[in-house]
């Protein structure tokens, strides 16, 4: 099964959900970045929660990047997603090992500790949309269905996960948001109550076989389940030596010349997805004389 995302409706449009497959994704993300089991796990979370928000955005430009930042010793995480299914993210300590939880599964939120979650909107305006919260457990769902409630004002659940193999590479990876419109009324809410506390675990249902359709179906099958769209989603860099090079540019005139006074070539990384890129003194030089300041 290929990755995709499900958006859909519920209770007579008292109720929007989003449901993803993700494992080629976050296999991707793991290979990319050499990831240990526990980082992988987190960034698959949080990669397949952005996916899924970045399908709620409006406009083909805009952009969402997700922040999370705590004490624990995987330092924090960044993901960026748009509203096509590209989506892309790293860990600032990939490598970190931790024992299982209490409950003997990856501890992610062991991993990243007490810290906060940003949510970061580019629509094209002057500035953008930040909205900022304490985590409340480190695990991403529970970080996001807390994000959604206090910052959006959106009562929200958020089902996230990340199922290894025992080689360390993704064997499952998908998650479900499913949000509350305002006019919902008390029967709906408790209906949804109901299936949500029925409801296993993400990775206990893809492990089963079944698609995000069914997963929505297990949740909100009672309630008049309507897809109402699919899209294919992705790891996805559009990184380029372009981009790099009037990133460079940008650092100025000062740190450009140094860098030629070296004498070396440089080459710099991307951190999203490790791809080098590679830049001669001579074409150093040439960014120079474009530095503006």
């Amino acid at each position: 099964m290929s990755d995709y995302i499900v958006r859909a409706t519920a209770a007579n449009a008292q109720i929007r959900a989003f449901a993803v497959y993700s494992r080629e994704m976050a296999e991707t993300a793991r290979a990319t970045h050499n990831l240990s089991p526990v980082a992988t796990a987190a960034l698959g979370r949080l990669m397949s929660g952005a996916v899924m928000m970045g399908a709620m955005l409006k406009g083909d430009k805009e952009l969402l990047t997700l922040q999370v930042s705590g004490d624990g010793p995987i330092g924090g995480l960044t993901v960026t997603a748009d509203s096509k299914g590209n989506v892309k993210g790293y860990v600032n300590e990939p490598q970190v090992m931790l024992p299982p939880s209490p409950a003997g599964k990856l501890d992610v939120g062991g991993a990243i500790g007490q810290g906060m979650l940003r949510v970061i909107k580019d629509m094209g305006l002057k500035e953008p949309y930040v909205g900022q919260t304490d985590l409340q457990t480190g695990e991403i769902a529970e970080d996001l269905t807390y994000y959604f409630a206090y910052s959006e004002q959106v009562p929200s659940c958020v089902g996230l996960g990340v199922l290894m193999e025992k080689d360390n590479t993704v064997k499952q990876a998908g998650g479900f948001i499913i949000q509350l419109m305002p006019f919902a009324d008390d029967a709906v809410i408790a209906k949804l109550e109901e299936k949500l506390a029925a409801f296993s675990s993400v990775t206990t249902v893809l492990d089963e076989g079944k698609t995000p359709e069914e997963m929505l179906q297990l949740l909100l099958g009672d309630l008049e389940l309507e897809i109402t769209d699919t899209m294919p989603v992705r790891f996805f860099c559009n990184c380029s030596k372009d981009r790099v090079e009037k990133a460079l540019i940008s650092i100025g005139k000062k740190d450009m010349e140094e860098m030629i006074a070296d004498g070396k070539d440089i080459e710099v990384n991307c951190q999203f997805c490790n791809t080098a890129y590679n830049f001669s003194t001579e074409e150093l030089k040439k960014m120079l004389k474009r530095c503006t300041r």
